[in-house]
């Protein structure tokens, strides 16, 4: 217990100390978090992708393995999910709900703080490359999840076509290509814009955690919850194994499979109206118990 502390201290304390500041502001000041979430969603969450996709410089191979990885661990979380939510007998909006929480996990906002503080630069290469790679399925898979809790298939993939996020990955793609460098005041801009995506997340996190409500389907609430923090790691060490990640890679994959759930998942539900409530109860349970599970798992990666 000794050794978790100074873990839990240096690693996780500043990320819950951010989003405490927006929990104190959302209770205070009643900053409206709608307009908040949509500045992050539609500006500083595709600039922030498209920085770190040219920025990166890790190999093809590397980019392919974990980006591999990271759908798998994934899809396979997304079939366990609704395999309990079947076995559950939830309705289509809480099963759509709750397999929304348990397939993504924060990898933004808390995830990239998170494995630089413990684990340092080259596993956050990694850890960049995860996030891009969840922020390309819940951009296109999680909003497709939202809103077939309302919508029909074919307006729901329609739907997908008007994110932000979708067309900063295919401008990082044609610039990596095409090796174009920016201009050093759009460069800057770039920069300035993605530097402050993190905290006003973590931020975001706390404005929304503020508005958490304890939802009435405690069953698809617990669920959702065990998906994320204990099913979840050991999914990601087992295809961990499975790809052969080692080192670094492997310290940044299981971490954000351990992960709480994505506070973008609030966003979408919001815009989709899919159990709102529901998934903010479960991004606050996710996050205020991912420390007991998180430490010891960061001191497992660490040895």
């Amino acid at each position: 217990m000794i050794e978790l502390f100074p873990i839990f201290a240096n690693n996780l304390l500043p990320i819950l100390l951010i989003s405490g500041s927006g929990f104190l502001l959302g209770k205070y000041l009643h900053i409206e978090p709608r307009s908040f979430g949509r500045i992050i969603f539609y500006v500083l969450y595709p600039i922030m992708v498209l920085d770190i996709l040219i920025g990166n410089q890790l190999s093809l191979v590397d980019i392919l393995r974990t980006s591999g990885f990271a759908i798998v661990t994934v899809l396979l979380s997304g079939f366990l999910t609704i395999l309990g939510g079947f076995f559950l007998k939830l309705d289509r909006p809480i099963l759509m709900a709750v397999l929304l929480t348990s397939i993504f996990a924060n990898s933004g906002n808390y995830g990239l703080p998170l494995i630089s503080f413990a684990f340092g630069q080259e596993a956050l290469a990694y850890a960049s490359i995860f996030y891009i790679t969840f922020a390309l399925l819940i951009n296109t898979l999680g909003v497709l999840i939202a809103s077939m809790g309302r919508l029909n298939l074919k307006d729901a993939l329609l739907g997908m076509l008007k994110l932000p996020t979708i067309y900063a990955i295919i401008i990082a793609l044609i610039i990596i290509q095409t090796g174009w460098i920016m201009p050093s005041p759009l460069y800057r801009t770039v920069n300035l814009l993605s530097a402050g995506a993190i905290p006003c997340m973590l931020i975001m996190l706390g404005l929304e955690l503020e508005r958490a409500q304890w939802h009435k389907n405690i069953k698809a609430l617990t669920f959702s919850v065990f998906m994320r923090l204990v099913i979840g790691p050991i999914i990601g060490l087992v295809v961990s194994i499975l790809f052969g990640l080692k080192g670094s890679s492997r310290q940044a994959g299981i971490t954000d499979s351990a992960l709480p759930t994505a506070v973008i998942t609030t966003i979408l539900a919001t815009e989709y109206d899919l159990e709102p409530t529901l998934v903010t109860a479960i991004v606050f349970i996710t996050t205020v118990l991912s420390p007991l599970t998180l430490t010891p798992i960061i001191f497992f990666l660490g040895k």
